[in-house]
């Protein structure tokens, strides 16, 4: 409950942000249109995203013939969650990592790199298919979708500003804006810093969620907890060609972050995450 909340809160900053900017610039009408394209863009990222990713990544779909003991696996797992057995895919990908893709629960699919196969063991990648089905059932990429298509606006706006100060926009023109040629710099240069880093953070609060509901799905918080702790050694070392803008998607950043970075890095850090699924098992005694 405590991450849905803050997950409202800071879409709710961002839809603020939004309406701050298109409020001080004073253009409603380039305020809507800009939501628009951005909308726009989001609903076909949205409706076509699982294709796009798994073609990126040359993903090919396990048939159950090639890999029964997953398919399974799978199957158990979401009856346990209650949503509908996702497509399974394997990513020819040397670094241990996974992502879930889709719409939502009736339209979905799972995918594993060949990396993950090797190195963890059943109870470990059960636990990480957990929380990848976690994803598909709180609905994360519709989620996303929302953070990114608010974002998106933002960015068309700021970038529409930076252009019409370039062209000369709030000199003695007759241009009655109150705000000043500082001001547009400031803003130009700060809210889209202020954006990205509130879309990162609603990224890590489903990371969270998805860690505690995947917990919940399998039973056994240890097992991925012991499995984040082995991929995130592993993608220190094992470098992936990942495109930035899908590095969300996947259970472990393939493009580690430290310190200042964890700003804007999509997931939280490895350590906290490992340090609330003991406390998850703690909860349900299989601790002391």
């Amino acid at each position: 409950m405590a991450y849905m909340l803050r997950t409202v809160i800071l879409l709710g900053l961002l839809t603020g942000i939004l309406l701050f900017i298109g409020s001080a610039i004073g253009g409603k009408a380039g305020l809507v249109i800009a939501f628009i394209i951005a909308a726009v863009m989001n609903f076909m990222s949205y409706w076509f995203s699982d294709k796009i990713v798994l073609t990126m990544y040359r993903a090919k779909e396990i048939s159950y013939e090639e890999a029964p003991w997953l398919h399974q696996m799978v199957d158990d797992l979401a009856r346990r969650a209650n949503i509908p057995k996702p497509r399974i895919y394997l990513v020819p990908m040397e670094q241990p990592n996974a992502f879930a893709t889709g719409r939502g629960p009736g339209s979905s699919a799972v995918a594993v790199t060949r990396g993950i196969l090797e190195i963890l063991n059943e109870e470990e990648l059960r636990g990480v298919l957990a929380h990848e089905l976690a994803h598909i059932k709180n609905r994360d990429v519709l989620i996303a979708s929302i953070a990114a298509t608010i974002a998106g606006a933002i960015s068309m706006i700021v970038h529409w500003l930076q252009w019409a100060l370039i062209f000369g926009w709030g000199r003695d023109n007759g241009n009655n804006n109150p705000l000043s040629i500082v001001g547009s710099l400031l803003l130009i240069i700060i809210t889209p810093i202020i954006a990205a880093i509130i879309q990162m953070a609603i990224s890590r609060s489903r990371e969270y969620l998805a860690d505690e509901t995947g917990a919940y799905i399998s039973g056994t918080p240890l097992a991925l907890a012991s499995a984040l702790e082995k991929i995130h050694n592993y993608v220190t070392r094992v470098p992936a060609q990942v495109n930035e803008g899908t590095a969300h998607l996947f259970i472990e950043n393939p493009l580690k972050g430290e310190g200042l970075m964890e700003l804007f890095s999509t997931h939280p850090s490895t350590e906290k995450r490992i340090a609330r699924l003991r406390e998850i098992a703690r909860k349900m005694g299989q601790i002391a």
